[in-house]
């Protein structure tokens, strides 16, 4: 396989992993999969992150999600 066939697939992994986690967050089921309004909020956190309120925002946003993938983990534990 050539090189740019790799990175090709590297690249729509990465994209599909990104989308699974909008799906799986419940982004799209809350918007009626209305493009728009995630495309807006997504350019509202990056204006944040952009912000003199960044790293308090990275701290929140990176605990909220730790805490959702541990609950995620556990409950998939429990099932098991």
């Amino acid at each position: 396989m050539r090189t740019w066939q790799v990175e090709r697939r590297k690249r729509t992994r990465h994209l599909i992993e990104l989308g699974g986690l909008v799906v799986k967050a419940g982004v799209v089921e809350l918007t009626g999969d209305d493009r728009a309004i995630i495309y807006g909020a997504m350019i509202w956190m990056a204006e944040k992150l952009n912000s003199e309120d960044s790293e308090r925002a990275r701290e929140l946003w990176a605990g909220k999600g730790k805490e959702a993938f541990e609950s995620e983990r556990d409950s998939i534990a429990g099932n098991a």
